[in-house]
């Protein structure tokens, strides 16, 4: 089905005519087109959460992967580690300045999916 004349359509673009993809975006997309990347960033917007209790919050997510995201995120300085001693250990995560800064753009992300991507 046509849903525009041949004189309405905008012609495509060359190779040369494309935009390169920005570098900056593709660093960015590196780690946050990741699974579950987004999902654990935002379940930590509020507050410091153990492990057990991230793992309860992200359904679907096994414990190593879990673990594996929340190695990239603290190495990314997204999410800092917090080792509290004693019996028995207690370890929690937090989002840094940095990760904090990302929550504006994921509050978008789902606003975006819940308007145009179907359940």
């Amino acid at each position: 089905m046509k849903t525009a004349s041949r004189e309405a359509r905008q012609p495509s673009r060359t190779d040369q005519e494309c935009v390169r993809a920005d570098a900056a975006l593709v660093r960015a997309f590196d780690l946050l087109g990741k699974r579950w990347i987004g999902v654990v960033l935002g379940t930590l917007k509020g507050g410091p959460a153990g492990f057990s209790a991230l793992a309860r919050a992200v359904d679907g997510i096994s414990d190593s992967m879990l673990s594996d995201r929340l190695f990239e995120l603290t190495d990314a300085g997204l999410v800092s580690r917090t080792v509290q001693g004693g019996a028995p250990l207690s370890v929690t995560y937090a989002l840094t300045d940095a990760g904090r800064a990302l929550l504006p753009a994921l509050a978008q992300i789902t606003r975006w999916a819940e308007k145009h991507l179907p359940q």
